[in-house]
């Protein structure tokens, strides 16, 4: 027979929902070493899986804040290397600048010098051509003065000295009368 039916043959009041005390000792020792065991080793596992969790989460928290840090100063030098180009950028800019404008100036004084240097030659070549037509033309208007004057005077005239004073007279003259008329040089 069973316990319950032992005590309600006994005439006690029996409480269907408390258990024997057999049975509240047993499950306290078998509660008791459930504990034990979960003390042990489970909760010890457990907190060392849930502290390697942490550790995890905590170290890939602090290596992605270094990851973002590195990348900002990354980004940093970059803007800073960038701002540095740029900087260099115009700087050479502004020297091929400069030297394109003083080699435009070297050229245009080149350019002005040779320009003088032949309008001085020319104006030297005209000059001598000046001075050698000068030079025929006294040379002819001599010889044309001498046979009008010959032709005038009816006579020869062979001396070679009087010659020349009356050509260079002659031409004197023309040369006071060119420069009051305005012709010439």
């Amino acid at each position: 027979m069973s316990t319950f039916s032992m005590l309600a043959a006994e005439g006690e009041d029996i409480n269907p929902l408390l258990p024997e005390t057999y049975d509240i000792v047993w499950s306290v020792v078998c509660i008791a070493i459930i504990g034990v065991i979960f003390y042990k080793y489970v909760i010890p596992r457990l907190i060392k899986v849930l502290d390697e969790r942490t550790d995890k989460i905590e170290g890939g928290l602090q290596r992605a804040e270094a990851a973002q840090e590195e990348a900002q100063l990354t980004l940093q030098q970059y803007q800073q290397q960038l701002a540095d180009a740029r900087l260099e950028a115009a700087r050479i800019r502004e020297d091929a600048r400069a030297q394109g404008q003083q080699i435009l100036a070297q050229m245009r004084a080149e350019a002005q010098a040779e320009s003088d240097r032949i309008v001085a030659a020319g104006q030297s070549q005209l000059e001598a051509q000046r001075q050698q037509i000068l030079t025929e033309l006294r040379a002819e208007v001599g010889r044309t003065a001498v046979d009008l004057a010959e032709k005038i005077i009816g006579q020869s005239v062979s001396d070679e000295a009087k010659q020349a004073a009356s050509i260079d007279q002659f031409l004197s003259e023309l040369d006071q009368s060119n420069v009051g008329i305005g012709v010439g040089r």
